[in-house]
């Protein structure tokens, strides 16, 4: 089993290498907004976890650049989501909300719409 789970990883992370996304044309401000509002946000993933591709697709998409810990491989990165998130579960993102509070929200899609979200305003701006 863990030959077969090996295997798929690697064709996971194949396929996400050769269909990457490109980033919109963003106006330098554009670039640079997207890039401040994404110093709030910190994607807790395995790399080869196919829903975890698919946030860090949208985020490409989106031109919003993530910072990513591997809770499979970095043990501090583990501990860090077990502890404030509650589980060890992927994708999970961290960031601070309105209120200044830290959250963490797990799955893909909800991850996804949230990012689409906070993103718009500075996309769609003209």
């Amino acid at each position: 089993m863990g030959v077969i789970r090996w295997i798929l990883g690697k064709i996971i992370l194949v396929v996400e290498a050769l269909t990457k996304p490109k980033s919109p044309k963003l106006s330098a401000e554009q670039t640079q907004a997207l890039e401040r509002l994404s110093e709030q946000f910190t994607l807790y993933q395995f790399a080869a976890c196919p829903f975890c591709v698919k946030v860090r697709q949208a985020s490409r998409k989106l031109g919003l650049p993530l910072a990513v810990k591997d809770a499979k491989r970095d043990l501090a990165a583990r501990q860090a989501l077990e502890q404030g998130g509650g589980r060890i579960k992927v994708p999970c993102l961290r960031f601070e909300d309105d209120a200044g509070d830290t959250r963490w929200m797990y799955e893909s899609d909800d991850i996804i719409a949230y990012l689409n979200q906070q993103t718009a305003p500075i996309i769609n701006k003209i």
